[in-house]
């Protein structure tokens, strides 16, 4: 179009227009070869399953051509083979979604319109968006230290996973425990991360990091995104 005067690739060659349908495709495949999925397995096995780098296994580059971060590319380039076979999950159940509409403000009463168990369900006093089963990770607002809860399905062999942490800059990240171990297909296991800031001007910007839990076949990524309020202390 003549009047528009853009000229960068970044402009012309990605959009969401055609990375939606794209997305919704490979989650219909995934239901197909697994029908037992939930829309949160489907979508855990999409994000944990993605990379971060190009076709030509470069760094993303944002529409400055710098680096790009989570905040441009979410979980990253989503790779349909992998996504098929992802070992782990992070998967969410009603009582799940009740939890979160607890954490932002929703009380018993309205929570009423959300649930058809017919049992009234209960806010818990310290419900928090840090438990939210999201196959990412993200705390906007650091102060001390802050521990975030996650919860993994098996969804693959019996095996035993590893954790390696990519720490956020200026960020220490711990997890407990450091191994899972599957005996069955649909077994769970919970881990915690701690984060807290170590370095001095921690808090200027968000920061990045990935959790990868691994077997040694299967790689399931999760990206870490901080923002501090406070300096670390001296």
């Amino acid at each position: 179009m003549k009047y528009d005067t853009r000229r960068v690739a970044f402009n012309t060659d990605t959009g969401t227009s055609m990375s939606c349908p794209h997305i919704s495709g490979i989650a219909g495949l995934l239901k197909t070869l697994h029908p037992d999925w939930s829309p949160s397995a489907i979508r855990s096995a999409i994000m944990t399953t993605a990379t971060t780098r190009n076709n030509a296994n470069g760094l993303i580059l944002d529409s400055s051509k710098q680096r790009a971060t989570p905040f441009s590319y979410g979980a990253g380039h989503f790779q349909p083979n992998r996504a098929q076979d992802p070992g782990l999950v992070y998967d969410l159940t009603t009582d799940d979604y009740l939890y979160f509409l607890c954490a932002i403000g929703y009380d018993d009463s309205k929570l009423r319109s959300f649930s058809d168990s017919g049992v009234p369900y209960k806010c818990s006093k310290s419900a928090t968006l840090n438990d939210f089963n999201y196959p990412s990770i993200m705390v906007p607002s650091l102060n001390g230290t802050v521990t975030v809860g996650r919860k993994l399905k098996n969804v693959g062999s019996p095996a035993t996973y590893k954790v390696n942490v990519d720490a956020p800059e200026g960020i220490s990240v711990s997890v407990e425990p450091e191994s899972l171990t599957f005996d069955s297909v649909g077994q769970e296991k919970s881990f915690k991360l701690t984060l807290k800031a170590v370095q001095a001007g921690a808090a200027k910007d968000y920061v990045f990091g990935q959790l990868n839990w691994s077997d040694g076949y299967h790689f399931v990524r999760s990206p870490i995104v901080v923002k501090a309020t406070l300096d670390a202390a001296a």
